[in-house]
């Protein structure tokens, strides 16, 4: 390494992952992956130009979704590598350290969360569930306010029909936070553990439909299939939902190391 390069962070291992399991494995900047090992634990790291990687250049890359859709790519092409290899805790995309020391502090400082964190995704995988709904078919079963009588002027009926037009649209909108809650519910019955994400911009996911909900789930690999079968079954419990399951993936939103 030199002063132009810094330490790409892919993922926390255990120390039975070595640079022999690693051969072949390259990463967000075509480098060869390696590991660096302290207190029992190995970081899966590449050495990357700072010239594309360093701060002020990464922000830039970061707008440029063609280079972020790559870098994302081959990002999760280590961590599902070292997953092949046994447990792992992946990191965010873009965590840089100067050198490999401080990546070996890092280990250290952290060693005891690292080490508990492992042993808690070890057999486990994690899920995404997100939840779309149709809103006429949701607003089908609402009670509609009584028209405006004929004896209304204008104005009155207009605002009457206005009014009702809210309360149809609040109805619709406190009967799919209902279910909601209902699906995270079901869910976290099969699941270690589960947590709810914001909602996704349909620009972002391309589909014009409504999302209404957006869970990530840790699962034991044993109750894949329950898991998977509720899923199912939800999907057709309720008119107007209905249920999109994503993975298995790398346990990102259960690793707890961001920071």
């Amino acid at each position: 390494m030199t002063a132009d390069d810094g330490v790409w962070l892919y993922s926390i291992t255990t120390g039975d992952t070595g640079d022999a399991q690693l051969a072949g494995v390259t990463g967000v900047a075509g480098e060869p992956v390696r590991a660096v090992t302290a207190a029992g634990l190995v970081a899966v790291v590449g050495t990357v130009g700072l010239g594309e990687f360093g701060q002020e250049p990464l922000q830039r890359n970061l707008e440029d979704l063609d280079w972020l859709a790559a870098t994302a790519r081959a990002h999760d092409a280590v961590v599902a590598a070292v997953l092949r290899c046994g447990p792992t805790l992946p990191l965010r995309l873009a965590t840089l350290y100067l050198d490999d020391d401080r990546v070996r502090l890092l280990l250290d400082q952290r060693h005891q969360e690292f080490d508990a964190t492992l042993r808690r995704v070890t057999g486990r995988s994690e899920w995404g569930v997100k939840a779309y709904a149709d809103s006429k078919a949701l607003a089908q079963n609402a009670k509609p306010d009584p028209s405006p009588t004929g004896s209304a002027g204008k104005g009155t009926a207009y605002l009457l029909r206005r009014r009702a037009e809210l309360t149809a649209q609040q109805d619709v909108e406190r009967k799919a936070a209902a279910y909601a809650e209902e699906i995270h519910a079901a869910l976290l019955g099969r699941a270690v553990d589960g947590l709810r994400r914001q909602v996704t911009d349909p620009v972002l996911t391309g589909k014009r439909a409504w999302m209404i909900f957006n869970g990530t789930y840790l699962v034991d690999d044993e109750r894949v299939d329950d898991f998977t079968t509720l899923v199912t079954t939800l999907d057709t419990e309720r008119p107007g939902v209905t249920l999109e399951l994503t993975g298995p993936w790398p346990p990102y939103s259960f690793a707890g190391i961001d920071g």
